[in-house]
């Protein structure tokens, strides 16, 4: 097979006119990025803001932006430029299409603010010092709320790149007025102080690392929206039941359990029901139990009670399926007639008759014919036989007599 070298690659295949180019020559040849996608804040928030063009970060690269909140440190997700050198680069009707499908209007997504510039290393180091301010902070919080004599308890402080801000996220059992909390600590840090309430998973989202099966909290790494997952879930998917096992660091039901369960509730939806009524090609049964994953059906036979599995798509009409019951019985019948064999018909054998017998008594039994000579020279006579030759004597005398 001939291979014939396409036109938009032959000023690729000159080496000569590759090598005239340098990387940054390349770079900059490319078209620049218009939005830029990052990701700031202790709770992973997203947002979508314009970029100038006067800058080409990577996928990864921290950007100083204003966002809603303020100044602050962000971390580059992608960007919405079609041409922009990243594999990475989504186009807006995806991005869009994501976001419905994550949550939707739940999103944690922002498009009020823009791109300032490239994180330097004056701020590389700035948000280093912030980080360490906050944990102070929040001691300095904590003994704000024990001497307001406040149920409530501190979970973190996030302060962001300009120093302006302060966010206070804490949970409580019950709402209540934080205004006298929130007044306190303004006075105290000389900034605007934001109130937020979280709940467990939140929680873990702040301040969980790794669980249980070895990776990143989700809540923590890519989940945005944290839906309740029910015990329904979990049942479906014939998982333990065990607390323990089944909860993730936030004392809730895993997140991962209701990954898989649109795929289940498909899957089982082909299934059929218990107590059903099915046939198989060992003859017609009741569903006792389903596998979901594997598509078998636990089958009790109705003929011997052996249960059985069956694949989903081997099950039969119980009606028209083979019923070895009725197999087995015909076979059974065919059998018995087959022992009992032809019916011999008994031979009736005429009386002979006695000498000087009227014809009143023409037949006589066949027990009172006269004994074979040997017999009678014997003298081995039976005593019936003797009896009823008395008796014909008796009958013979008297018939004379008259």
């Amino acid at each position: 097979m001939s291979i014939f070298p396409l036109p938009v690659f032959e000023a690729d295949a000159d080496p000569d006119r590759r090598d005239a180019l340098t990387l940054e020559e390349q770079h900059a040849r490319l078209e620049p990025p218009k939005t830029i996608v990052v990701r700031f804040g202790r709770m992973g928030l997203v947002g979508e803001y314009p970029s100038d063009g006067s800058i080409r970060p990577g996928c990864g690269s921290k950007i100083i932006a204003r966002t809603h909140r303020g100044v602050e440190m962000t971390e580059m997700l992608t960007t919405t430029c079609t041409n922009a050198g990243c594999g990475k680069s989504v186009t807006r009707k995806d991005m869009r299409d994501y976001i419905e499908t994550s949550g939707g209007v739940d999103y944690p997504f922002h498009d009020t603010g823009r791109i300032l510039r490239i994180a330097t290393a004056d701020d590389l180091s700035h948000e280093t010092r912030n980080l360490e301010a906050a944990r102070q902070r929040r001691r300095m919080v904590e003994a704000i709320v024990e001497e307001l004599e406040l149920d409530m308890r501190i979970v973190d402080v996030e302060l962001i790149l300009g120093g302006d801000h302060i966010t206070v996220h804490y949970m409580v059992e019950e709402k209540f007025d934080t205004r006298t909390l929130q007044k306190r600590v303004a006075d105290a840090f000389t900034c605007r102080v934001d109130m937020h309430q979280v709940g467990a998973r939140d929680e873990a989202r702040l301040v969980a690392d790794y669980e249980k099966c070895g990776q990143h909290c989700c809540c923590k790494n890519f989940l945005k929206v944290l839906k309740p997952v029910s015990m329904r879930s979990a049942k479906q998917q014939k998982a333990t039941l065990d607390p323990l096992k089944i909860s993730g660091r936030c004392g809730r039901l895993m997140c991962c359990l209701r990954y898989e369960d649109q795929t289940y509730k498909q899957l089982k939806a082909n299934l059929p029901h218990r107590k059903t009524r099915v046939g198989t090609a060992d003859g017609p049964g009741i569903v006792i139990d389903g596998k979901i994953l594997t598509q078998l059906v636990l089958v009790e036979l109705d003929h011997n009670h052996n249960r059985i599995a069956v694949p989903l798509e081997e099950l039969l009409d119980p009606d028209t399926c083979p019923n070895p019951a009725d197999i087995n019985t015909k076979q059974s019948e065919d059998d018995e007639a087959a022992s009992k064999g032809p019916r011999r018909k008994r031979s009736r054998r005429r009386k002979k008759k006695p000498s000087g017998q009227t014809g009143s008594a023409q037949t006589a039994d066949p027990a009172t014919e006269t004994p074979s000579v040997d017999a009678v020279e014997g003298g081995d006579k039976p005593k019936k036989k003797r009896r009823r030759r008395r008796g014909r004597r008796r009958r013979s005398n008297e018939s004379d007599s008259k």
